[in-house]
């Protein structure tokens, strides 16, 4: 078996937040949700698209902790801060382009999504990709996302810097196709 990857194809998502009800089933996650599903534009349409972790390969959240409380698993997931390290300053919030990390006040202590690491270590699916009832969120084999990514057009021939999977962050462990209506057609990252 290859290396799995966490795909979200977000034009599928149809907003009945599944993956955050698995989320807070997740071991270790202590009934907390760690991911978003947001609406693109509620006064135009009810299009919604998730939003969880990107697992960068080279994190801001990590890289502005300092106390190195942000470690990154083996298997590229960007885990929540080590509750033995982590001391409140919340850099990993402010740092991270996408928003993600949350911060408990009472526990003083940064979470987010951890690509439910104790499953996929295992190759096993996370939660949210485990119920998702539209495939928004897929669990894949890096080869199958080549074949996905082989079906979209380019443009002349070639990737255009929409396609370019560094326009996030940077290189990054979830993939995401874009819905149409942001993009005016779909495109993968």
């Amino acid at each position: 078996m290859g290396k799995q990857v966490l795909y979200i194809e977000m034009d599928n998502c149809i907003g009945c937040r599944s993956c955050l009800a698995a989320c807070t089933q997740c071991g270790g996650h202590d009934n907390r949700n760690r991911n978003y599903v947001l609406d693109v534009d509620p006064f135009i349409n009810r299009q919604t698209i998730p939003l969880m972790c990107f697992h960068c390969v080279n994190p801001a959240c990590a890289r502005s902790c300092p106390a190195q409380a942000i470690q990154i698993a083996d298997n590229g997931a960007v885990l929540s801060a080590l509750v033995e390290k982590c001391i409140g300053c919340q850099n990993c919030t402010i740092a991270c382009p996408y928003g993600i990390p949350k911060f408990d006040e009472e526990q003083n202590l940064m979470y987010k999504c951890d690509l439910c690491y104790d499953r996929t270590k295992e190759g096993i699916p996370p939660m949210c990709a485990s119920v998702c009832p539209t495939n928004t969120l897929q669990w894949i084999e890096e080869a199958e996302l080549e074949e996905k990514r082989a079906q979209i057009p380019l443009a002349n021939g070639k990737w255009t810097a929409s396609h370019d999977p560094d326009v996030l962050e940077g290189e990054t462990n979830v993939k995401i196709s874009l819905p149409g209506i942001l993009q005016g057609k779909q495109k993968l990252f």
